[in-house]
């Protein structure tokens, strides 16, 4: 991303802190932060009692909300998680503040990289890194049988349904085909195997700690993008983005979103590299509607970028290159609407059935609490209170930070709502957690580092208490 845009320069100065009001009071971020514990120690307490024998409640949770089994542990990772999050809440936000916007966001990267790594190694290099993605229920299990990709495409919905001689396996056949046809790619590569899959899907979703500040800056708020950075560093999501595959979904996802805003900004400053910018994030968002369904939601976000942008021109150019996308897919065989419906339909033949609705569509926000961490639960509470409290000031919405981080609410909840994700939404909604980062920057300067810590422990405690499944 060039630092001539003008978005990159004021970056690259210094500069203050980002101005942040802090008139909110801090007793009120704890109370939400307390309320999100409340409503975790419920989903716990009410799924535990699911759980027991002759309840006559299936939940397949084992460590209830999240889908993870109690196993108190270390490995290898832990040293070097602990030293990473030291090294972040000490000096994190004051690197950040000194070099320049390029190098700031390289470091945040390489960061991000080496948490999401460390956590994944707490459990071990087999059991949490190369084994992850080679169960039978995940992508790799299918890679050896798909030796032609055309047909493949071809024949992808009729293998949705399950109990068929030839279903795919639960989470092919839970996503479209692009989630496969990229470790299918890899494979092609002769990057064989799971050590390979799950190298990708960290290096892929520490994209996020990249593609989030960047975005804020080149929508105008360069001091708030500064802010953001060490969160979207050390953020407890991390304990799912090593490794799953919506970590790698939420990386490209991301990614796309970045380079909207960055074609935004250089179409505003009449940079060459708008209209290509413009295109390749088209072509990523439109990609990332074949890797899960319910990315399809990030639409929302993606409408927020493009209002705040303000050049329409580039948003066009992106849904050009989205709808190439679909039409590529859709000549090749698989139609996105027919995959849908059917695995809506696969999605009732499991263990959906029987898990509950009345109580995983507000368990289901304790666990995506956990993965978002305290931090954001405050940075939530306080973009909430910027607009609608104590009167709506609706000029507020005018702010990246505000617009972005209640919108990435607004999709969670309609992802929960749908019903269509019961259970595992702390590994699912990654790529919506992402985009509820911008608020950080409405955190007081006095408490970031206390915020940043909370974050770590959070992540820590998580991995080395329980045995989190994917």
């Amino acid at each position: 991303m060039s630092e001539s845009t003008p978005a990159a320069q004021v970056a690259d100065a210094p500069g203050p802190p980002a101005p942040v009001r802090t008139r909110r009071p801090l007793r009120a971020d704890l109370i939400a932060v307390g309320v999100a514990l409340v409503v975790l120690a419920a989903a716990t307490a009410v799924g535990l009692y699911y759980n027991r024998p002759g309840s006559g409640v299936v939940i397949y949770a084992q460590a209830p909300p999240l889908f993870a089994v109690w196993l108190p542990h270390v490995g290898p990772g832990s040293v070097f998680a602990v030293v990473i999050a030291f090294a972040v809440v000490a000096w994190g936000p004051t690197l950040v503040a000194r070099l320049s916007w390029r190098r700031a966001l390289a470091a945040g990267y390489l960061a991000s990289v080496a948490w999401t790594f460390s956590l994944a190694m707490v459990d071990g290099w087999a059991r949490g890194f190369t084994g992850r993605l080679t169960t039978r229920d995940e992508y790799l299990h299918e890679v050896p049988g798909i030796t032609d990709i055309p047909r493949m495409l071809r024949e992808f919905s009729a293998r949705i349904l399950d109990f068929q001689p030839h279903s795919w396996t639960t989470h092919v056949s839970g996503h479209p085909p692009g989630a496969t046809l990229v470790f299918v790619w890899l494979d092609r590569l002769g990057l064989h195997g799971g050590a390979w899959a799950s190298t990708l899907v960290v290096l892929v979703g520490g994209l996020v700690a990249v593609a989030v500040p960047a975005t804020v800056s080149l929508l105008g708020r360069p001091d708030a993008a500064r802010v953001v950075l060490p969160f979207a560093v050390l953020s407890p999501a991390a304990v799912w983005m090593g490794v799953s595959a919506d970590g790698l979904f939420a990386g490209v996802t991301a990614t796309g979103v970045a380079l909207l805003a960055l074609a935004a900004a250089g179409f505003a400053a009449g940079r060459r590299y708008a209209a290509p910018a413009a295109l390749a994030a088209g072509a990523l968002l439109g990609f990332g509607i074949f890797l899960s369904y319910g990315l399809v939601l990030l639409g929302l976000i993606v409408l927020a970028v493009a209002v705040l942008g303000r050049q329409w021109i580039a948003a066009a150019l992106a849904l050009a290159a989205a709808m190439g996308v679909v039409a590529a897919f859709a000549v090749a065989g698989f139609w996105w609407l027919d995959g849908y419906h059917l695995v809506v339909e696969r999605y009732y033949q499991g263990i959906a059935t029987l898990r509950p609705y009345p109580y995983w569509v507000w368990a289901d926000l304790a666990a995506v609490a956990v993965a978002a961490g305290p931090a954001l639960i405050a940075a939530t509470r306080r973009g909430a209170t910027e607009v609608f409290l104590p009167k709506p000031r609706w000029a507020s919405l005018r702010d990246p930070v505000v617009l972005i981080g209640l919108t990435a609410v607004l999709t969670i909840v309609a992802a929960d709502v749908s019903g269509l994700s019961k259970a595992e939404v702390e590994r699912i909604w990654l790529p919506f957690v992402a985009w509820l980062l911008p608020m950080t920057a409405l955190l007081p300067f006095p408490a970031r580092r206390w915020w940043l810590a909370g974050q770590a422990a959070t992540a820590l405690a998580v991995n080395h208490l329980l045995l989190t499944s994917w």
